[in-house]
């Protein structure tokens, strides 16, 4: 080498980054942006930039539309059971279990299905459940009889059971812890829409033509809603998918106990709103003294007021989500309360109608944010499971509790077991919050 061309190298060597002379020679990145063999680090971007990711609100979007769907689908028998029970010459009471049937499926084969398609792409499974639910409805509208209504009803409440145990954490994927509230309270808003439009809409549907005919259009709708979720939600990555995932020992986790106790709470809150809810139908004409053309309006109405205390969720209450889950439960208890204390009325009837239903709206996305919040990213995914057969063994035994109580102590005693179980699980939350609060 000449001495000019070692003095250039030289100089070359001094102007060169600092970041660039630690990499190693073909070393792809610059120091600060390899990880060591056990800890990720986080890439550092250039000064006057931001790192954070755009909301993912079309993916979510998309995703509160199936979550829509698929809440119609499990509910719509509840507008319903008039028409349902004159035409396949059964009782109220048994159409009522069909909504019993849907979640006692779910309760069963929700964590077994959910082992069994850990490494399928999460996108996928949704698009998959989707389809099946939407078949599950064409076959319910076909179906000659009742016990052939409950066989359609099983496939689709093992659809949805699936369907939720993936929709139940996927938020979390999508965002960053401190989105979550957020994130949750747009893909849940699906639920709550689906009470302010899809069982109103249904009902009313089923009432002008034919509750079968209803279910045809609510199947048709689920195929569109397939079609969407393959082409706009965001595929993500889940740590049961990863192939070297090492194996998921739940009750090692720290957090699988908070897990359990949201589980807990969630399961009694929702058995006492199906006691009663199911049998809202019947509640407002044969209680409410209200005539039947009242059932649709009313359950708008209703669904409505949920959308609002979605919104409240989101924005208010979810910014702390045990104060805000307290002041939800007392609110909805308090709202049913007066609805059994003045059913007949008028003003302070449907004043507590809409109070009742304002409150648990923001239930699930309050219910479902403090389990995303209580839950490790490690078990997340599981959480979700346990979450969604928690939710639906309420949903399950609140029908079916119902269905008991129906003849024992009337439509018009319905609503106190729901106030009465509302209030154990408001205790049980503020015990489990001032428990944590000593232990820290």
């Amino acid at each position: 080498m000449t001495l000019g061309a070692h003095i250039g190298a030289q100089s070359t060597r001094r102007r060169a980054p600092r970041e660039a002379r630690a990499a190693p020679a073909g070393d792809a990145f610059p120091l600060r942006y390899r990880m060591t063999s056990s800890t990720p680090v986080t890439p550092i971007p250039p000064q006057g930039t931001t790192q954070a990711p755009p909301f993912p609100w079309l993916g979510l979007v998309v995703l509160a539309a199936a979550v829509f769907l698929s809440v119609t689908i499990e509910m719509i028998p509840t507008g319903l059971l008039p028409d349902m029970s004159r035409e396949l010459g059964v009782g109220e009471p048994l159409i009522g279990l069909l909504v019993t049937v849907f979640a006692a499926t779910v309760v069963v084969v929700t964590v077994p299905l959910s082992a069994l398609t850990k490494r399928v792409p999460r996108r996928t499974l949704i698009v998959i459940t989707l389809a099946v639910l939407a078949v599950s409805c064409v076959l319910t509208a076909i179906a000659p009889n009742y016990p052939t209504v409950v066989a359609t009803r099983i496939l689709g409440g093992a659809a949805h059971g699936l369907f939720w145990s993936v929709v139940g954490a996927y938020a979390g994927h999508l965002v960053p812890k401190e989105q979550l509230a957020r994130a949750v309270s747009i893909s849940v808003a699906g639920g709550s829409l689906a009470f302010v439009l899809g069982v109103p809409l249904g009902t009313a549907l089923g009432q002008a033509f034919g509750w079968r005919l209803a279910f045809v259009g609510i199947g048709v709708l689920t195929l569109l809603g397939a079609v969407l979720v393959q082409r706009f939600l965001p595929p993500v990555r889940h740590h049961a998918g990863e192939a070297d995932a090492p194996p998921l020992r739940l009750r090692s986790d720290p957090t699988f106990v908070s897990v359990i106790v949201v589980c807990l709470i969630t399961s009694v809150t929702m058995v006492g709103a199906y006691t009663f809810y199911t049998y809202v139908a019947p509640f407002i004409t044969d209680v409410m003294a209200m005539p039947a053309s009242a059932i649709s309006p009313m359950l708008l109405a209703y669904g409505i007021a949920g959308a609002l205390g979605l919104v409240l969720a989101g924005t208010v209450l979810g910014r702390r989500p045990t104060i805000g889950l307290a002041v939800a439960l007392v609110s909805t208890g308090l709202g049913v309360a007066l609805l059994a204390l003045f059913p007949q009325v008028p003003l302070v009837g449907v004043a507590a109608f809409l109070l009742w239903g304002t409150a648990f709206g923001a239930l699930p996305p309050l219910l479902n944010t403090r389990l995303l919040h209580s839950a490790s990213a490690r078990i997340r995914d599981a959480a979700a499971s346990f979450y969604t057969t928690a939710f639906n063994v309420g949903i399950g035994g609140g029908a079916l509790l119902g269905a008991v109580l129906y003849g024992v102590i009337g439509l018009g005693g319905l609503p106190w077991v729901f106030v009465s179980l509302l209030a154990c699980s408001t205790i049980a939350l503020v015990w489990t919050a001032l428990v944590n609060r000593v232990h820290r």
